[in-house]
């Protein structure tokens, strides 16, 4: 089956026949699921399945001490109760070497630079609130900075954007974009304890893969401007997006793993219905104290 979907291609946007989409679920192992994730897995595997496509499953397992590796059994069992169906690709562990060698090529383009600051010390000096919180102020930019301590490396956003000139992207909800990857300011791309940043990872991830369609939820939609950026930096393929609304809960606020939302996992073992709660998922019927963001 064939949709119409609308590319970047040589500075305009054109509309095109698209079929076999191939999108993602890429959760991490640091607790377990909850109707959110449900609700972002659905998406991703329909979209994908109504083309004739691949879903993909990716576990981001790189979170330090946080990873559970007993947590994708779980994720595993959770889908297959929900009646999706799926291909399993690489769990990011095994992609240490490609974020290595990304990370390496930025700083040989001068694009990053290495930063000792603190949670705390930026929230005190930053004067700029981006999508992310307080905006880096730049304090370790120009400061020479021993590398026998443990350091994060940042990106050089305005340096990087003076070498990739204006770009644009696609999100299938939202429409055209213009990336401005400024408002994030300078981000990290590599962590203290960590081979990558989440922003990193999930674009050497996605392009991997073959992603042809992102899907996520909207609280990641100003993360994709950085991700554009760096799909340009690095040569690498441009998809299209599909950033959709979130589940909140009574308080009006996102589900979360670190709320303690209620468990896909507890669902499934107190013999509740998973293809049931998929069907109303997809046709928008929540449980009680559950509500649709607004778009």
């Amino acid at each position: 089956m064939e949709s119409t979907r609308i590319f970047y291609d040589s500075g305009e946007f054109v509309t095109v026949n698209q079929s076999h989409e191939t999108t993602r679920f890429a959760p991490s192992p640091n607790g377990s699921l909850h109707l959110g994730h449900a609700f972002s897995a659905i998406i991703a595997h329909d979209l994908a399945k109504e083309t004739g496509g691949r879903f993909l499953l990716r576990i981001e397992d790189i979170d330090g001490a946080r990873s559970r590796p007993e947590l994708a059994d779980e994720f595993r069992e959770d889908l297959a109760w929900l009646g999706l169906e799926w291909e399993e690709v690489a769990a990011q562990s095994t992609r240490l070497e490609t974020y290595t060698k990304a990370a390496a090529r930025l700083r040989e383009m001068g694009l990053l630079y290495p930063c000792q600051c603190t949670r705390a010390e930026i929230k005190r000096a930053s004067t700029k609130f981006g999508p992310e919180g307080p905006v880096y102020p730049g304090t370790c930019k120009h400061k020479e900075i021993s590398q026998d301590i443990s350091v994060t490396w940042r990106l050089d956003t305005s340096a990087a954007i003076a070498q990739s000139g204006q770009l644009k992207w696609l999100d299938q909800l939202a429409g055209p974009q213009k990336a401005s990857p400024q408002m994030l300011g300078d981000v990290v791309l590599v962590r203290k304890d960590d081979p990558a940043s989440y922003h990193l990872a999930v674009t050497l991830d996605d392009a991997a893969d073959g992603i042809s369609l992102v899907t996520r939820g909207a609280d990641l939609f100003a993360a994709t401007h950085i991700h554009r950026l760096l799909q340009e930096l690095l040569e690498l393929p441009v998809p299209s997006w599909h950033h959709h609304v979130l589940l909140l809960d009574s308080a009006g606020e996102k589900l979360a793993k670190r709320k303690g939302s209620a468990s896909l996992s507890d669902m499934r073992r107190q013999g509740k219905d998973g293809r049931a709660l998929a069907a109303n998922l997809r046709a928008r019927v929540f449980p009680a104290g559950i509500s649709l963001g607004n778009a």
